[in-house]
């Protein structure tokens, strides 16, 4: 997994633990202030949010690397077959096998 990613769940963890300390300190108190609940489930709140992000995050990071894989074989296989059709011009449209003429030429997508 993605160092970053990691990073970001662990310090998610921490957050976590922190909210709910908090919030058990908060309840062991009587009376406590509404703001103070407030404020400890506007916490609860931004967690999940930040939580669910970094869910996305992690789904759209796999989804951007298929679709780079996918990217740079569409671009090959195009790159190939143009070069197999322009070195097979004027030989009544036979084509060159395209994958063989290009294993030298992969271009990658960064």
């Amino acid at each position: 997994m993605d160092p970053a990613v990691e990073k970001m769940e662990a310090q998610l963890k921490r957050w976590s633990l922190k909210i709910n300390t908090l919030a058990a300190k908060t309840q062991a108190r009587i009376p406590t202030s509404f703001d103070t609940l407030m404020h400890i489930d506007e916490l609860k709140v931004l967690h999940a949010i930040t939580q669910s992000k970094l869910i996305e995050f992690k789904a759209m990071k796999d989804t951007m690397a298929r679709l780079k894989a996918e990217m740079e074989s569409a671009w090959n296989d195009l790159d190939a077959a143009l070069q197999g059709t322009a070195e097979a011009d004027g030989v009544g449209g036979e084509r060159v096998s395209a994958r063989r003429k290009t294993a030298s030429r992969r271009i990658r997508v960064d």
